[in-house]
This record gives structure tokens, C-alpha cells and sequence, in this order.
């Protein structure tokens, strides 16, 4: 698991303390690995969610340190979303 996965999966787990209830959402950091969330919390995983976020490293991180909003990451095309796009807009509030 690389190093960025790694962080990413504390990072979340501090963000979402409790889970994210709402269903399974997966994060997948081009060239990195993916990332699952659920109502257990974060942890590297590739299994199936309800939706699916794909981003680059350098827009996850921000995501992660608030320093890029998701909805303008999805917006200007750096973020990408398959699946239950409601769920997606709950993860990205769960998140700020």
C-alpha cells in the first residue's frame, strides 16, 4: 500500500470519525490505490460502493486539507463521480 493510501486512510478516519452512514463511497487516487468509506470508516480497499470518486493526488489532498471544494474539483473536471451522485455531495459535506 503506498505511503499516500496510507495517510489518506488516517486523514478520513479522523474527518469521519463515526463512519459514513449514509452507504459506501470509494475514492480512487490515480496511481495510488482506492480508498473505501462506510459506516465502519476509511480503509484501503477496491471493493464495490455505491459511488465512486476519482481524482489525482495533488485534489484529493486538497480535498483532504480543505484547500479545494469538491463540487468545483467535480465542476472544473478534476474529479470525477460514478454512481449515486447524492451521496457524493454528503461525503464532500462530511468532509469540510
Amino acid at each position: 500500500m503506498s505511503d499516500i493510501i496510507t495517510a489518506a486512510v488516517a486523514a478520513l478516519n479522523t474527518k469521519i470519525e463515526d463512519g459514513f452512514a449514509a452507504g459506501t463511497a470509494k475514492f480512487v487516487i490515480e496511481g495510488e490505490g482506492s480508498i473505501v468509506i462506510d459506516v465502519d470508516g476509511a480503509r484501503a480497499s477496491d471493493d464495490a460502493a455505491d459511488v465512486t470518486l476519482t481524482a489525482d493526488v495533488d485534489t484529493f489532498q486538497g480535498m483532504l486539507d480543505g484547500s479545494v471544494n469538491p463540487t468545483a474539483a467535480f465542476m472544473g473536471g478534476s474529479l470525477s463521480v460514478d454512481g449515486d451522485m447524492g451521496m457524493a455531495m454528503q461525503l464532500g459535506a462530511a468532509l469540510a
